[in-house]
């Protein structure tokens, strides 16, 4: 009887226009108006910043309701090239997914805006917590009682950076077979997006997670940092990072790519589909600016990158064509 009252009630608030909030793919909520409304789809790792940044861009702007809808950065982008849904701002963990999935079909430009690094993350109740280390930590992965989690290559960036980062660290610690060991393992833990993990980490599922930083840090969790040389953040090891890689699907059904390592960089565009592409604009010009959204990004673990060489500078929009410079040997005009 209370169940059947309460649905009567929600569907008055409903028809009387009370409810104040409007829920998102995700589970995010946002102040619904009678305004302009932005379709944003963003990278797991995004969410706990792109929330609050929502927040201060709807306050500055009364009358606009931005719509969240995280997933993996890959299916992101799948979602506008392959199932055609229209998106006004597009935010992936990874630049090149933009590079490789959208332009120059979906899009036309891409800024690059911030960075992040892998860790492994935990609890206090992980299994071994109290002993792992930048030395043992995949020899505490391997152990048979202990179970870890870490998110689809295909579907999401930290999925394959995971991967890169066991390659390098066979090399690192000198361990042969070592990826391959840690990717036959543990493989019924794999997820769509690296947030999706999380819940599992809190329930002693699994004790442990390849994830960014960023999220450890978000989400108030413990997490081990990984050396430079494995981690996959420090442009000094560009040329390392991409002495490994990993296979992922390609634009067509079917196709596989080869995808090398290189340091973590975030990318963000205004797919050709948007309906209100001057909203969206607005909307990154807000979180690209230092003292705004990109203050949000750093508080969050996320450094930010800007401006950095984008090979699609001359498509940017004049508004935002500060938030990047051209690459090197490309013309400005």
């Amino acid at each position: 009887m209370r169940a059947r009252l309460l649905s009567v009630l929600f569907a008055v608030s409903i028809i009387s226009g009370s409810l104040p909030m409007q829920s998102c793919g995700d589970g995010e909520r946002v102040e619904e108006s009678s305004g302009g409304t932005l379709i944003v789809f963003h990278a797991g790792s995004l969410s706990v910043p792109f929330r609050r940044i929502s927040r201060m861009f709807m306050e500055e702007n009364p009358g606009v309701t931005v719509r969240l809808e995280s997933a993996g950065s890959r299916s992101c982008a799948r979602k506008i090239s392959d199932l055609g849904r229209e998106c006004d701002v597009m935010a992936s963990a990874a630049y090149t997914v933009i590079d490789a999935l959208l332009i120059p079909d979906h899009a036309s430009w891409n800024i690059k805006f911030a960075s992040n690094e892998m860790a492994i993350v935990h609890t206090e109740d992980s299994k071994r917590h109290g002993e792992i280390d930048a030395w043992n930590w995949y020899e505490v992965l391997l152990d048979p009682g202990v179970a870890f989690g870490r998110s689809d290559p295909d579907a999401d960036p930290c999925g394959y950076r995971a991967v890169l980062t066991m390659k390098l660290a066979g090399e690192y610690y000198g361990e042969s077979g070592l990826a391959a060991r840690l990717l036959e393992k543990d493989r019924r833990f794999i997820r769509p997006k690296e947030t999706d993990l999380l819940a599992l980490l809190e329930t002693g599922t699994i004790d442990y997670i390849f994830l960014y930083r960023s999220v450890a840090q978000q989400h108030g969790l413990e997490f081990l940092i990984l050396p430079d040389e494995v981690n996959l953040k420090n442009p000094g090891f560009t040329d390392l990072y991409g002495t490994v890689s990993v296979e992922i699907s390609g634009k067509k059904p079917g196709e596989r790519i080869v995808k090398r390592g290189a340091p973590m960089v975030y990318g963000i565009t205004i797919p050709s589909n948007s309906p209100s592409p001057e909203l969206a604009q607005h909307f990154i010009d807000f979180i690209l600016d230092p003292d705004k959204g990109m203050k949000v990004m750093e508080e969050a673990g996320q450094p930010s990158v800007v401006p950095s060489s984008s090979d699609t500078y001359e498509a940017i929009p004049a508004a935002l064509k500060k938030f990047a410079k051209p690459a090197a040997g490309s013309r400005s005009g």
